[in-house]
Parts: structure tokens; C-alpha cells; sequence
């Protein structure tokens, strides 16, 4: 499924992944709000309900990736690194070029909506 994320006014638009935590998150769109500003690397917001988690050790974050902490703490990474954190994927941004830019470095208004 195809989703419209948009970064303090700049879209994108991500391929969301076939698996129970995209279903749900899928369910609770659309959604705007400002994401917290974390680690220079990534967004972050905790959401108003728990989404089934399946998390794993990714070893490496993507510009782009959209993921959950936990299970309910959705991520957005505008910069790509190596981690031993655990997270459930849910998509990815298609084309983050400007992805990092629009980001900022403070927290940033995000909506995402299915297209």
C-alpha cells in the first residue's frame, strides 16, 4: 500500500509492508502531528494506541525507514546508521532525496495518509 508522508510541508510518498503492524497502523490514518526530534537521525512520537509488534534486529536503518519502537512508539529515520536496537518494520519512504532537509534539526510536523 501506498501512503503520502509529509515533512514539515515537503511530501513523499512510502510503500507501507504486507504485515499486521502496517494493517493496523494503515487503520488509524490519517494522522498529523509534530514528531519529536531524536538523536539526529529520526522522529519519533508515541502513538494513542499499542500496534501488534514483531521486533527484530534490523542491524542497519535506511533513510526513510518507518518503524516501531515497542508498540507504540513510530519512527521515522531521515538518516541512515547501524544500530543493535529492535524494531517492527512498517515501510519506507520511496525517494528520500530532500528527506533529511525537510526533517530539520528540532521537531517536525508529520501527517501521514493513505493515497
Amino acid at each position: 500500500m501506498e501512503i503520502k508522508v509529509t515533512v514539515n510541508g515537503i511530501e513523499f510518498i512510502a510503500d507501507l509492508l504486507n504485515n499486521k503492524t502496517a494493517e493496523e497502523f494503515t487503520k488509524m490514518l490519517p494522522l498529523s502531528f509534530e514528531m519529536e526530534e531524536l538523536n539526529g537521525n529520526e522522529k519519533c512520537r508515541y502513538l494513542s494506541k499499542k500496534l501488534p509488534a514483531e521486533s527484530e534486529t534490523v542491524g542497519r536503518i535506511e533513510e526513510g525507514d518507518i518503524m516501531l519502537f515497542g508498540a507504540s512508539c513510530l519512527v521515522l529515520f531521515y538518516k541512515s546508521f547501524d544500530t543493535t536496537y529492535s524494531y517492527t518494520r512498517i515501510g519506507k519512504i520511496r525517494n528520500t532525496e530532500g528527506l533529511e532537509k525537510a526533517a530539520g534539526k528540532w521537531d517536525a510536523a508529520v501527517s501521514f495518509k493513505v493515497m
